[in-house]
């Protein structure tokens, strides 16, 4: 008895079914790399991947350099100041220091030039200051008061031993203090600074 052959059954597309879907391969676990190349990441010690911990370097990194040129620039605007401040010392000192130089030079000038005003004075008192000289005498005059010269003393003045040479003491019931009566040398200043007491005779109360 011949066998009979049995036809092959058809295939899915053949019966116009769907085609299987092959499943997926599973990921290799070699080389420690998942699908697609990228290598696998292992947590660290805190449970993160690493990269927090490499921001907080890069931060406290940059905290630190802030601080050091914070406290640099602290240091050096306290130099400035300090030698600023030295400079504006030395600066008044200069000043304070030329300015009596310049007194002095002034001072000593004018010294000489006190006994040339005395006469002057007594020319005038014995009506001698005329012409070319009393021309001579006021302008000499302007410039010693234009460097800051004052003359003071006059008959009436209150004595002050500050101001004012007594020559003699006299006494007298129409005075209360003691006063200057007569001038033998007018005084001279400068500012506050006496160049010359003057010269006096004065009254004191009986």
């Amino acid at each position: 008895m011949t066998s009979e052959e049995h036809p092959a059954p058809p295939s899915p597309q053949e019966a116009g079914g769907e085609p299987l879907e092959t499943p997926p391969e599973a990921p290799s676990q070699e080389g420690g790399r998942r699908p697609g190349g990228d290598p696998e990441m292992h947590p660290d010690e805190s449970g993160g991947f690493g990269e927090d911990s490499t921001e907080g370097d890069v931060d406290t990194a940059a905290s630190d350099e802030l601080t050091l040129a914070q406290t640099a620039l602290a240091e050096r605007t306290l130099d400035l100041q300090r030698l600023q401040a030295e400079f504006l010392n030395y600066k008044r000192r200069v000043d304070r220091d030329r300015e009596l130089v310049r007194q002095n030079a002034i001072f000593a000038v004018l010294s000489e030039l006190l006994p040339v005003l005395d006469d002057i004075d007594r020319a005038r008192e014995h009506g001698e200051l005329e012409g070319g000289f009393k021309a001579v005498a006021d302008s000499l005059e302007r410039n010693v008061n234009g460097l800051g010269l004052t003359k003071y003393g006059a008959k009436g003045d209150e004595f002050d031993p500050n101001l004012h040479e007594a020559l003699m003491h006299g006494h007298s019931s129409d005075v209360t203090t003691t006063t200057v009566d007569v001038v033998a040398h007018a005084g001279y200043r400068i500012g506050d600074r006496v160049l010359r007491a003057a010269k006096v005779t004065v009254l004191d109360p009986e």
